[in-house]
């Protein structure tokens, strides 16, 4: 079983990768000349919403084992 730090900061990610695809698709939609481009935008906030996820959780699952 996971310990509640690291499902919070699971969430947290999926969370901020959720707002991230909605923000992401609604800006595409209202503004389809430039749909490749926001989505490129969108991908790039993608990764570094993961990106700064990583260490968070990472602590987590340490403190989780210690």
């Amino acid at each position: 079983m996971r310990s509640p730090r690291v499902v919070v900061e699971l969430l947290h990610i999926v969370g901020g990768l959720a707002a991230a695809i909605v923000l992401t698709a609604g800006a595409a939609w209202s503004y389809p000349m430039g749909r490749e481009i926001i989505w490129a935008c969108g991908g790039a906030a993608m990764v570094a919403t993961v990106a700064m996820g990583v260490t968070p959780l990472r602590r987590a699952v340490a403190e989780d084992r210690a």
